[in-house]
């Protein structure tokens, strides 16, 4: 189906106007007319002639992704109270006890769960070697708490922009303390810009001494996935498989979403059928039905895989896998930096915009 131009320009206009109108004075200039929607330039020859119903979930996942790495943005929204109260949904506040209370209400019903200290793209040794020293205090919490000891670290955080000695030192104290403790420690995967660095890390510098101890994560929407599914399948490794959420070029990542979903499935399957323990991380119901009936059909047990999931996001699809015997494990993101990660969360599915703008209309409507 194709819409008209004015159709698309009633989307970017119901996007910009509400956020416009909020960030006045001092935050105003952040949201110029002609910076806040750039990825506009960027759509097919002649969109705004005819557009595809594609094209408009485009512009507002492009945009989406170009305000979670706008620095200025995020000083203003941390300050905005609604804001901060809509995170705390999908965010568990910004402390250490946040998160490790929010583990362990899961734990009571029975999911487990694992935790991430937002931030990323460390550029300073002692920035590095404190996220190192939190996340060591997330372990031995998580521990006393009596909680499953599962974290989720990046890369950059621990300093690998800054030295590979310095990162890998670092890594080698969670993962010390996580051995220790019998916990367990998953890299998540950043922008494509890293990909191969972060499978190099993993593979060559951390998985020999610490193979039980450790995983990885695969993005679907990427076109390189398959084969780095076959490598970490022959190494025995841990996987996490999730579809991806940062803008890259068509010539790194599937544009359409249709074709992400398709190799997300292809990717999973092999995974199920040949992987270590994986994690299916998905809020997709049509996938994670098809996962259900492919693990029937094989008779691949409930115990060889988990699903995974984003906390704040399908409360009530976790509850009924769990209740129909499956692994549930929800990812809990906790601290400071919470307005990139949510930001990069709504670009999944860009329709959950409408809930914020919603609210931030409303609140910017004096009360009588």
């Amino acid at each position: 189906m194709l819409y008209p131009c004015s159709s698309v320009a009633k989307v970017v206009s119901y996007l910009r106007l509400p956020l416009e109108r909020v960030l006045r004075s001092s935050a105003a200039k952040v949201f110029r007319p002609t910076l806040l929607f750039p990825v506009q330039s960027r759509l097919p020859s002649g969109a705004f002639i005819g557009c595809k119903a594609g094209d408009i979930h485009l512009v507002m996942r492009q945009s989406l992704l170009w305000l979670s790495e706008q620095r200025r943005v995020f000083d203003f929204v941390r300050r905005n109270r609604l804001a901060r109260k809509f995170a705390s949904r999908f965010v568990a506040g910004e402390t250490i006890d946040q998160a490790v209370a929010s583990a362990t209400e899961l734990a009571q019903r029975g999911i487990t769960a694992s935790l991430d200290l937002l931030g990323e793209s460390v550029t300073v040794p002692s920035e590095a070697i404190a996220a190192r020293d939190q996340y060591l205090q997330m372990l031995e919490r998580l521990s006393q708490a009596g909680t499953e000891v599962n974290v989720s670290v990046k890369l950059t955080q621990m300093g690998l922009d800054v030295s590979e000695d310095l990162c890998r030192d670092n890594m080698s104290r969670i993962l010390d303390k996580a051995k220790a403790l019998g916990g367990f420690v998953r890299l998540d995967m950043e922008s494509s810009e890293y990909t191969q660095k972060t499978l190099d890390f993993f593979t060559h510098r951390l998985f020999e001494t610490y193979r039980d101890y450790c995983g990885v994560v695969i993005q679907s929407a990427l076109r390189r996935s398959e084969q780095d599914i076959n490598d970490l399948i022959a190494l025995r490794a841990r996987v996490r498989l999730c579809k991806g959420a940062y803008l890259e070029p068509p010539t790194v990542a599937f544009p359409d979403k249709k074709d992400v979903d398709r190799n997300y499935v292809r990717l999973m399957e092999r995974l199920l059928r040949k992987g270590n323990y994986p994690g299916i991380a998905t809020h997709d119901e049509k996938i994670i039905e098809h996962a259900r009936q492919f693990t029937g059909r094989e008779q691949i047990g409930s115990d060889r895989f988990e699903f995974q999931m984003l906390y704040g996001v399908r409360r009530d699809l976790q509850a009924r896998l769990k209740q129909a015997g499956y692994n549930v494990r929800v990812y809990i993101p906790f601290g400071t930096q919470w307005y990139p990660y949510l930001m990069r969360r709504l670009a999944e599915r860009p329709a959950n915009i409408a809930f914020i703008l919603g609210n931030l209309v409303r609140e910017s409507v004096p009360s009588r």
